[in-house]
């Protein structure tokens, strides 16, 4: 007997949010110690032996180097919620390093001896889930895509019973899938007429700092109005950027 089909409407999201308090992770710590820190994963996936993910690190230059400190010392946990560390296997490679910004790539071993969201996600509803997660301000947002129609309520006490002290959790949502990659999303919504005048204005320097053309060297270069060429750029700067920041990004 062969099953039916998948259908999107088979696809469910939910989002938790862990606020940790002041003093109870050292990790958590530097986003309240450094408000320009931000982490948001690209890529993570576990199963109920292993997790591996991206992850993509914002801020100061000072931020960062306290970061690299905590998060990259392979003998803490990162993910624990019930204990500050546990026995578990993990590696850290640093695979892009600039003044503010890193990208890194965890593997973690033994996901069933980490009482992570991850771990209880997986033991609840069973393979097949994507992971999102960032990190700022004192909170640990996970947004979770899975398959099926298992109700969160209890896994939501399962997490919640097992919260150290200082960490609190809450749901932010639950609802049928929604938009998992903004830069598609951003693609998709601005036109070749946009794509043109970005394209032009990223070649000839118009981003670079100083400036190395203006928006009339843009114009002459592309044969078409300043008026014309402003407005593109403007008008997919606008875009861009209300999509990223909606998204968390």
């Amino acid at each position: 007997m062969i099953d039916s089909p998948l259908t999107a409407d088979e696809l469910r999201e939910f989002e938790f949010v862990v606020r940790f308090d002041r003093g109870v992770d050292e990790l958590m710590d530097l986003f309240y110690e450094y408000p320009s820190l931000t982490t948001r994963s690209s890529v993570c996936f576990s199963t109920r032996e292993t997790m591996w993910r991206i992850d993509h690190a914002r801020g100061s230059e000072a931020a960062l180097e306290a970061f690299d400190r905590v998060f990259l010392d392979e003998n803490r946990c990162n993910e624990c919620l019930d204990v500050p560390n546990c026995e578990t296997r993990r590696a850290y490679h640093v695979l892009d390093r600039k003044p503010n910004a890193r990208t890194i790539y965890t593997y973690r071993k033994e996901v069933h001896r980490c009482h992570s969201i991850p771990h209880h996600v997986i033991e609840h509803v069973g393979d097949g889930v994507v992971f999102d997660s960032r990190r700022s301000d004192g909170e640990y947002r996970w947004r979770i895509l899975y398959l099926g129609d298992q109700p969160i309520g209890v896994l939501y006490d399962e997490i919640e019973s097992i919260l150290r002290d200082g960490l609190h959790l809450e749901v932010a949502h639950l609802s049928r899938v929604g938009n998992w990659d903004a830069e598609s999303r951003i693609a998709a919504e601005l036109s070749p007429a946009h794509w043109q005048a970005l394209e032009a204005a990223v070649e000839h320097g118009y981003y670079a700092r100083p400036r190395e053309v203006t928006v009339a060297d843009l114009a002459d270069e592309l044969g078409e109005p300043r008026s014309t060429i402003q407005y593109r750029l403007r008008t997919a700067e606008d875009l861009i950027i209300s999509r990223f920041v909606d998204a968390g990004l």
